[in-house]
């Protein structure tokens, strides 16, 4: 079969209008299972982290903002001696798991720094898994203005 430009044009076209045919179709059977998927509540993140163990104050050092003007973009530095991992959770963001941090052995400082989004007023966690097991965590309560999750 002989290819010319008009045979490949109308084969463009035709494509072209299949794939903007199906992609809304495929858009509507993909939204509700979005829709559907639930989200994990702050103790359900608590629990998958520790595994169901104790979490014990202090050990932690949490810095956060005691009043933050636009909740986009909230500066946030954690860190933990001897920490494995470290979880930060906003508590009060329709999604609270913010970030899981894991550091290897050959890391030199166990610390993170970095910006979130905040939804409302509400409390930032930051539990940490220490080497030896333990889990350790700091709580810092931050007053949002100007919401940073459609707020």
């Amino acid at each position: 079969m002989k290819l010319n430009r008009r045979d490949a044009l109308i084969l463009g076209a035709g494509g072209l209008a299949a794939a903007t045919l199906a992609g809304p179709v495929l858009a509507q059977d993909a939204a509700p299972a979005a829709a559907q998927t639930p989200t994990k509540s702050v103790e359900e993140w608590i629990a998958e982290f520790t595994g169901g163990s104790e979490v014990q104050e202090g050990g932690v050092n949490l810095t956060a903002p005691e009043i933050a003007e636009n909740g986009n973009t909230v500066p946030i530095s954690v860190s933990a001696e001897n920490a494995a991992e470290i979880l930060v959770l906003a508590t009060g963001n329709p999604t609270p798991g913010v970030a899981t941090i894991k550091f290897g052995p050959a890391a030199g400082a166990r610390q993170l720094a970095t910006r979130i989004r905040l939804a409302e007023t509400q409390d930032v966690m930051a539990i940490a898994k220490l080497e030896d097991g333990s889990f350790r965590q700091a709580k810092s309560n931050v007053k949002v203005t100007i919401g940073g999750c459609g707020g």
